[in-house]
Parts: structure tokens; sequence; C-alpha cells
């Protein structure tokens, strides 16, 4: 019997379609372009099931209402030639036809029984964790990565996923431990390297995160548009912080938007980067547009509640008039009790679409209002922390623009427990202790924020 580079059984007599499952699973997991070679394989190889049932799911991370269409004709092959096949690769087929049906919690229930039998199946853990971290399952990411072990301990990107899953729960030790001992064994591991970046956002180690990413930064020039984007912006975040506004506007045209503008992870991570850009009091210029351009094109899309949001944003940010079209559509979609995932688009999604309407308008005290019904519940959106911070941050400026200074002081200085001599952070401090008529805190904050300036210089 054939064995893929994890050594599961495979059935494949080409030896071309087998060099495309591999690249298949190892551009998955390290986040490599070769991942896309699966489609010609599956091309030029129609009764491989598994090879095009990977092609199947690959069409599926394309994260747009089109993508079970472009998927059907993969997973129909898939289907056809499925008699035969050892039981794992059946249960693959069976994962990517649940996922074009919507049904994300039978898929979930697939993947816990491939990891049982087959723990070394890395490509299945991830699609799993994908699709917990989306439903905001801290607990299940981790469990399902920690099932891996021991059979999968060799594997550098086993324990690059159980690191994510540890940051996620908030157990951050851990979660550095474990991408540590990821890099031991795959130094250029990126997801290892997001990880770690976590955790030192998260802990409040600025500079040492900036340091530290711009050390393994050169390890993602040809990593897909996803990962490269993504870990820049962990970067432009450090940068945020520490005040270097011209290295934050290089990061954003050089790394986080530009590389494959249609789509979806590289929209909402120049949206966001965007967003908290202005927050932070550093000047944009014109590069909205180009974002708000790109995301219109998409249309009604609600595929996903976290992402949505985040297109909701640029469209209302630059008064587009998509982002009403984009309101009908949410309200329709939350009020389809037919999906497994209605409750967040009705509870949180909902709301808060419409606080970032009302944020948009200029109407702060409506914005006040719905985000904090929606931000309390906003991990069932998906997305991680440090992304729905974005909606923290929305809420805040709200809170400022309404002048109500003691709330927004309450929330800085809770933020300041991970940000303690974040620049704009301070800054925003030090406005809003003048207001509360207390100067002698407004100028701790700013010269807190001045010493993380002068520190940059050093």
């Amino acid at each position: 019997m054939t064995q893929d580079l994890y050594g599961l059984p495979v059935t494949v007599e080409n030896p071309d379609t087998l060099q495309g499952i591999n690249d298949f699973i190892h551009g998955f997991l390290s986040y490599q372009t070769k991942a896309t070679h699966i489609i010609a394989a599956a091309d030029a190889d129609p009764d491989c099931a598994l090879a095009n049932a990977y092609a199947a799911l690959l069409w599926m991370f394309l994260e747009a209402p089109v993508a079970p269409q472009k998927a059907a004709p993969y997973l129909a092959r898939a289907q056809a030639a499925r008699d035969g096949v050892v039981p794992r690769e059946a249960l693959v087929i069976d994962a990517a036809a649940a996922w074009t049906r919507g049904e994300v919690p039978k898929l979930l229930e697939i993947c816990d029984q491939i990891i049982a039998d087959y723990p070394r199946d890395m490509a299945i853990l991830k699609l799993a964790q994908y699709h917990l971290f989306n439903l905001g399952d801290a607990t299940g990411m981790l469990r399902t990565a920690l099932a891996v072990l021991p059979e999968a301990d060799d594997i550098a990107y086993a324990h690059g996923m159980i690191a994510f899953g540890y940051e996620q729960c908030h157990l951050l030790e851990r979660a550095e431990a474990a991408a540590r001992h990821a890099m031991t064994l795959q130094h250029d591991d990126a997801w290892s390297h997001h990880a770690i970046a976590h955790v030192m956002l998260t802990q409040g180690r600025v500079s040492e995160g900036a340091a530290f990413l711009e050390s393994v930064a050169d390890s993602w020039g040809e990593l897909n548009s996803f990962m490269r984007s993504h870990n820049w912006w962990h970067l432009a975040l450090f940068y945020l912080s520490l005040g270097r506004h011209d290295d934050v506007r290089r990061a954003y045209d050089t790394h986080v938007w530009g590389l494959a503008k249609e789509y979806s992870q590289d929209q909402v991570g120049a949206t966001s980067l965007l967003a908290r850009m202005e927050f932070a009091g550093v000047d944009v210029g014109e590069r909205w547009g180009d974002v708000a351009d790109h995301i219109a094109a998409r249309g009604a899309d609600t595929v996903n509640p976290f992402l949505t949001l985040q297109y909701l944003y640029a469209l209302a940010r630059t008064a587009r008039p998509e982002a009403a079209t984009m309101m009908v559509a949410i309200f329709e979609r939350a009020n389809d009790s037919t999906k497994h995932d209605h409750i967040p688009w009705r509870d949180v999604a909902l709301p808060a679409a419409e606080g970032i309407m009302a944020h948009a308008k200029g109407d702060w005290g409506t914005a006040i209002s719905l985000m904090s019904r929606a931000l309390p519940r906003m991990s069932e959106c998906g997305g991680s922390h440090a992304q729905r911070d974005l909606f923290e941050q929305i809420h805040l400026d709200a809170l400022i623009q309404d002048g109500q200074a003691s709330s927004a002081q309450q929330v800085l200085e809770m933020r300041r427990t991970y940000d303690p001599d974040g620049v704009p952070l301070n800054l925003m401090l030090g406005d809003v202790y003048d207001k509360s008529g207390l100067p002698s805190l407004a100028q701790e904050a700013r010269t807190r924020a001045a010493h993380t300036l002068a520190n940059q210089n050093d």
C-alpha cells in the first residue's frame, strides 16, 4: 500500500498524483503555495478519490459564496471513485461533502473520528482546528490537537497547532513552550511564529515581540498571502504600540495589502490594520479606497460572521452604498434559523453590524449600546483574541468620541494590563485623564508614551 509523507495509507497509483497529495498536505500545514498543486493533480487523475477530495477542500478555503460550486466537480469525482479506497480516505470524502453542504458539526464529528484512528493525519487536524476556531471553540482546538500525541510527537506542525490551542485557551506559558519546541523541529514554522506573536502581544512583551518577528520574517517571503500578510499584521501591531508609524505604513504597503487583493483573509487583515492605524492616530492617506473597492466586489458575502463584520466596516468607513446591501444580507442571515450558526449571527453579529454602521455615521451612543451587547459573546463569531480586539477598539473609539471619559478610562486602564507602555494607548489616556480633571495622571500617561518613543531612538 502506498503511503503519504506521514506514513498514512493512500489509494493512488500515479507517482505524480502522490506528489500532488503530499504537496497539498505539507503546503497546507506550512502555508506554502505548493498546496494548490492538488488541483492539477486531481484534474490529471480524476479516478483518485483522495486527490479530488483534497481539491474540493482546497476550494472551500476560498471562503466565498462560490466555493461550494467550485468544489462540486472535484467532490463528485471523489464520490464516484470511492469504491476500493481505505476507510480514512472515505471519511475525508465525507468531511468534504459535509463542508460543501454547510454541515460543520458533522464535518467536525468526522474529523474527530479520523484523528482518533489516524493521529498522524495533520491535514485533518488543521481542518478541524480551522472550523473550531471559526466557532470560537478554543478548548475544542486544544483537545483536538493534543489528541495526536504521542503518535505525532515528531511533527513540528502538530506542536504548532497545540501551541495555538493553548494560546486561545489563555495558557500562555504552555503555548510558548509548545511553539518553541516546534521551532526546534522546524525553525521556519510560520504558525509557531504566529503563536509566539500572540503570546507576546497578550503579555505586553511588545519590544521583544517586534524583535522576535523581525528575526524570523525573512522565512515568510515565499508563503501564501494569508500567512505572510498575517504574520506581518502581527508585527505591525507591535509597531503601532511602539509608535513606529513609518514602519506600520511600510508593513501595510509591502506585506499586508497587495499580495492577493481578492482573498478574504487579505481583505480583513488590511481592513483591521487600517482601522487600528486610524484609532492610533496614524495617517493612512488614501489607502481605504482600494480595500473597499475589492470588498465591494464580493457582494453580499455572509459565509463567515467574523469576516463579514470586517467587510462591513470597510464599506461603512468609506460610505460605500454596498454597506446597506451587506446589512440586508446580515439581517437575512441572522434570521435564517436553518443554519447551524444561527444564534451567533442573530445574537452577536447582527448587533455588532448595527453598531459598526452607527459608528460610521457618528451615532456614538447607539454604537456604544450595540457594541456593548455584542462584545461579551464576540468569540462565537470566530477570530482570535488579537483579531477580535478590533471590535473592542470600535467600542472604545465611540466612548472617546462621545466624551464618556470615565468609561473610556476604565477600558484603557484595563487594556494597559497587556500594553502598559503603548504609545497610542497612553496618549489616549492622557486626553481622558485631562477631561476627567486628573492632570497628574494625564502627565504620567504621556510620560510613558514619550519614554517608549524615546527608546526607539536608542
